[in-house]
């Protein structure tokens, strides 16, 4: 039952908003009362937040081997940029101008950065094996970065960074910090 009240909830979301979602408008598309509604989710905010658990289940990126840390690095921002546009109707909801809920936009940060965190240690602990990085020495910011810089660039753009965006941020960015950061001993 639980199930089929989520799935009425996001079908009603998608087209109306956050701020134009009711009770009345889920309850007739469940075919079921605003008190059964009431009683799961006190709240319209927990309502929608179950409802975007319910649709859009975690990233949980693989950690790409292309045989190099840049190789890498490229293959788990694609992956995540590709993922993104999963969550298309969720950042349609976050960014209705109307929308101030902390709560959804934790939601897409848990979704999005925790899972390209864990990723992004496994590529690095990769790369350390081959001699390319010392992750120890890497500020916590700085392996965040590219899977931050992803995220930001979907959600201000409304849409998936371009192969070449991806590149900058690897390029221009990451691959010279991680050198700054992160080199062997002796490496540089």
């Amino acid at each position: 039952m639980e199930a089929a009240l989520l799935q009425a909830a996001w079908e009603e979301l998608l087209p109306v908003g956050y701020q134009e979602l009711t009770y009345e408008g889920v309850a007739a598309r469940a075919h079921t009362s605003r008190t059964v509604l009431y009683r799961r989710w006190p709240q319209r905010r927990d309502l929608v937040l179950a409802a975007l658990r319910h649709q859009t289940p975690p990233l949980a990126p693989p950690a790409p081997d292309a045989g190099s840390l840049r190789g890498d690095v490229l293959g788990l921002l694609r992956f995540i940029a590709a993922r993104m546009t999963d969550l298309a109707p969720v950042l349609q909801v976050l960014t209705d101008g109307r929308t101030r809920d902390s709560d959804l936009s934790d939601f897409v940060a848990d979704r999005t950065q925790e899972a390209g965190g864990d990723a992004m240690a496994a590529v690095l602990d990769r790369a350390a094996r081959r001699g390319e990085v010392e992750p120890s020495r890497l500020p916590a910011r700085v392996t965040a970065l590219p899977v931050h810089l992803v995220v930001a660039e979907t959600l201000l753009t409304h849409r998936a960074p371009s192969e070449a965006a991806l590149t900058e941020v690897v390029d221009q960015i990451f691959l010279p910090l991680v050198g700054h950061y992160g080199a062997p001993e002796g490496g540089g």
